[in-house]
């Protein structure tokens, strides 16, 4: 199989990716404030997460999904401004991160009612973190209760960080707790992006989709 038979979906062809020997795939990484979505059952998506959120969905039926990475929860009727695969301070704010997510989805070819949907992140991994954790899972949950939709899987809480890797195409979410030394590490990378969000722009409410 070449690698040109499933071509990087337009806008994502800036994400971070590299080849996997152990899995015999590409892994795309995502950082905060980026999603991706992919089309190839050669790639697998990976993230790390502290106090934020990945929501990872697919469309089986169309053979398409992704992963988004999202910080804090913003306000649900904002109206989003992001670009596909950019690193954009919207997508750092749950409510920009979810539609640019599910509408990439249905832009690309995919079907709203049959969309698979799992959840994972929002670790108490450090002093300040708990109220950013508190505010993200009532963020998805009420984001799931108004648009209806309804998760496979949730795994959402707890004291660790998680590595994440989610195959887009079979579905498959992997969930690795870290140990205290890695914990450092993801609370000073989630304080640094955290920073950068404090001098970007602040957005209005608007409607969601």
């Amino acid at each position: 199989m070449t690698a040109s038979a499933y071509p990087i979906l337009p806008g994502f062809e800036d994400i971070f990716r590299f080849f996997d020997p152990s899995l015999k795939k590409t892994l795309v990484k995502i950082l905060p404030g980026e999603y991706y979505i992919t089309k190839s059952p050669e790639e697998v998506i990976t993230t790390t997460l502290g106090s934020c959120i990945s929501v990872c969905i697919r469309e089986p039926q169309a053979g398409i999904g992704g992963m988004n990475h999202f910080m804090l929860p913003g306000s649900i009727g904002a109206s989003p401004s992001s670009l596909f695969g950019r690193v954009d301070s919207n997508n750092a704010y749950g409510v920009f991160a979810m539609e640019s997510l599910i509408n990439g989805i249905l832009k690309f070819g995919g079907s709203r009612s049959r969309l698979e949907i799992k959840i994972t992140g929002a670790g108490s991994i450090g002093a300040g973190s708990q109220r950013v954790r508190e505010s993200n899972i009532r963020f998805i949950e009420e984001f799931l209760e108004v648009e209806r939709l309804r998760p496979l899987s949730v795994d959402l809480g707890g004291q660790q960080p998680r590595k994440v890797q989610y195959d887009p195409l079979s579905g498959r979410l992997l969930v690795k707790k870290l140990a205290s030394l890695q914990s450092t590490k993801v609370v000073e990378e989630e304080n640094r992006y955290s920073k950068y969000l404090s001098q970007a722009p602040s957005f209005g409410a608007v409607e969601l989709f």
